[in-house]
C-alpha cells in the first residue's frame, strides 16, 4: 500500500492495512499491530505524528474488539 505523507492516516486505512498482514502471513491481531508499527512507524510513536499514530491505535483496537 503507498503512503500519501500530506497528512494523518486514518483508522480504516490501518484496518485495512492489518487485515492484508493477517491475511498473508496468517497471524494475530497483536502480530499484525506489531509488524505494522515495526514497517510504517519504525518502532517510533512518532515517526509519523500523533495523530496518525492515535488513528492506528483506534484501528487495532476495533479489530481486537472484532476478534473476540
Amino acid at each position: 500500500m503507498t503512503i500519501n505523507h500530506a497528512g494523518a492516516l486514518k483508522k480504516e486505512y490501518f484496518i485495512s492495512y492489518m487485515k492484508l498482514i493477517m491475511n498473508a502471513f496468517g497471524c494475530s491481531v497483536e502480530d499484525a499491530k506489531d509488524k505494522t508499527f515495526e514497517r510504517l512507524f519504525r518502532l517510533r510513536q512518532s515517526e509519523m505524528g500523533q495523530e496518525t499514530y492515535t488513528q492506528f491505535i483506534l484501528a487495532y483496537r476495533e479489530l481486537l474488539n472484532h476478534s473476540n
